[in-house]
């Protein structure tokens, strides 16, 4: 049976990347966006160009309240697309940064990243569990920021790290169905993150390069087609774990 996974924030940068690596090794995707609804179909037209099947669905999340309403849409999409009731794989991508350092940093700009990066995660999975498959996945996003320090990521570094630990929870209380979670965390990538930091700011780029073994900043194709092999049925047995994609970032 094909392997159906939804993959948030994936109309642009990793998520597409994910998306995109996930139907070339031969999976059905549901691409969530939150606002581009034409970026998010573009990304429907290459998969089905790659031969798989995909429907965007709207997926704002910030919006808790709206979650019902979301696992509702997908029910459809589901039945209508697939014929199915369930679907196997979770990656929670979707999420934003904020380059502040902490004196600077607003409560605004706090709480805006735990909702996204935490209590968004926390509460999509809990509404999602009763239609995701015994023996699913779950991938959470979090960052190589949670393990070395650059000045102006604090608040954002915290939240990726509470989705560390929510990560190995859901490993301890799903296990029982057979569901295994995991994080990946991606060092420092050349895409539209935090307003394009990494990818059009020389110096910031630099400064990362000059930390990684590897000698650079790591690119979308690095890190899409790492997350879909962590799909495949011979990782089953990985899980609680913490995967770090960076190129060796300040080992």
């Amino acid at each position: 049976m094909t392997k159906i996974a939804i993959v948030t924030g994936a109309n642009r940068g990793l998520g597409r990347n994910t998306a995109l690596s996930i139907a070339r090794q031969g999976g059905d995707v549901i691409v969530a966006y939150r606002g581009n609804e034409a970026q998010a179909e573009e990304v429907v037209a290459e998969i089905r160009a790659l031969g798989r099947n995909a429907v965007a669905l709207q997926l704002d999340m910030t919006q808790v309240a709206a979650f019902p309403a979301f696992v509702e849409t997908l029910r459809v999409a589901l039945r209508d697309t697939w014929g199915r009731d369930t679907f196997d794989h979770l990656v929670n991508n979707a999420g934003h940064g904020e380059f502040a350092l902490i004196a600077e940093t607003t409560e605004a700009q706090f709480d805006g990243l735990f909702d996204v990066h935490v209590k968004g995660v926390f509460f999509l999975v809990q509404a999602l569990l009763p239609i995701i498959a015994d023996g699913g996945r779950i991938i959470n996003f979090s960052s190589g920021l949670t393990r070395v320090s650059y000045p102006g990521f604090a608040a954002y570094s915290a939240a990726k790290a509470a989705v560390e630990m929510l990560t190995v929870y859901m490993a301890r209380e799903f296990g029982a169905r057979g569901i295994t979670a995991n994080t990946v965390a991606p060092g420092a990538i050349e895409t539209d993150f935090g307003g394009g930091l990494v990818r059009d700011d020389a110096d910031v780029n630099a400064q990362f390069a000059a930390m990684t073994a590897l000698g650079r900043v790591g690119l979308p194709d690095d890190i899409g087609p790492m997350v879909a092999s962590l799909l495949r049925d011979d990782n089953r047995w990985v899980t609680a774990q913490r995967i770090e994609v960076s190129g060796g970032q300040t080992i």
